[in-house]
């Protein structure tokens, strides 16, 4: 995955380290970071179920709990306060739809926002719902910014 700041590149790593994946980054020539996991069987399984061809979709019952959401908020997640951003990868509406169904599910129902820089995002809203996210994605990791990331507070 492809990221815009050094930060989430560290959470990213550092994630992907407790899960027992290797990774490692790059810089990209446009001034990102690119994110890239090492080869290993445990994850072929996941990569096959998202891809459809030569796109990628959620899987049938695809479910979003704090582990795969704390991994979207280091890759993807803005703070735009009082409310979060997650944005979306792609520009394909019926993949956008099976990712609202899954946040609503995990009690994020959020509002499809397609304007704005970084493309199409969930807005999660209220200070319910980003309390809720807060629980979810669990402590601030030490390499985020403490307005990136949600607060029980």
């Amino acid at each position: 995955m492809v990221v815009a700041a050094a930060w989430r590149v560290h959470v990213l790593v550092t994630e992907l380290a407790q899960r027992g994946v290797r990774s490692n980054w790059a810089p990209t020539e446009d001034q990102r970071y690119a994110v890239r996991t090492a080869y290993t069987r445990t994850i072929v399984p996941l990569a096959a179920a998202w891809l459809h061809g030569p796109t990628q979709h959620p899987p049938p019952n695809f479910q979003l709990d704090g582990r795969r959401l704390r991994l979207w908020l280091a890759a993807a997640g803005v703070a735009d306060p009082p409310d979060f951003l997650l944005h979306l990868g792609g520009d394909d509406p019926a993949r956008w739809a099976a990712v609202g169904a899954a946040l609503a599910t995990a009690g994020l129902a959020g509002e499809l926002v397609a304007t704005g820089p970084g493309g199409p995002a969930y807005r999660i809203a209220g200070r319910h719902r980003t309390r809720r996210l807060a629980e979810l994605v669990g402590e601030r990791p030490p390499a985020s910014p403490p307005s990136a990331w949600p607060s029980r507070v």
